[in-house]
């Protein structure tokens, strides 16, 4: 019988949740590349979607959104800050539902919940597990603790 803490179960936990974030990171920066293409290369021109899509105070959520996505998904690569960057990012997938993405569920209007649904509860998930052994996270605290035991 295997256990979680066995080490073969710790690596393939670690590997899961670093394959996790990457992908995550990837969508998230992918989503701000385009917000600022369709943007015009700009971060007013991003202000101005979030204007056309009814999103309140667009000058500043814009731009702050896609500052947002493409910072934290960094930090979700890296595995640097997960549970903040992971309940923020749950907290913005949840606008972006409430305020963007408000067809029914499965609608083909390609304006569906889905996808902002799923990258909340992903987000959520990574923020209460944290980033595993192969994120910075977990080399902070580790040495945290090295530097502890020394004093």
């Amino acid at each position: 019988m295997t256990t979680v803490n066995a080490p073969g179960v710790r690596v393939a936990r670690d590997l899961v949740l670093l394959l996790a974030r990457i992908g995550l990171g990837i969508i998230m920066i992918a989503h701000a590349k385009l917000m600022w293409d369709f943007g015009g290369g700009s971060l007013a021109g991003v202000g101005g979607l979030f204007t056309q899509s009814g999103v309140p105070l667009p000058s500043i959520t814009g731009p702050a959104n896609v500052l947002f996505e493409f910072v934290g998904g960094v930090a979700m690569i890296i595995g640097l800050g997960v549970p903040i960057v992971g309940v923020l990012m749950a907290l913005n997938m949840v606008g972006a539902w409430v305020l963007v993405h408000t067809a029914p569920l499965f609608s083909m209007d390609h304006n569906g919940p889905e996808l902002v649904i799923t990258l909340a509860l992903l987000s959520l998930v990574l923020a209460v597990i944290g980033s595993g052994r192969f994120g910075v996270d977990h080399l902070i605290i580790a040495r945290r603790r090295a530097g502890a035991a020394r004093v």
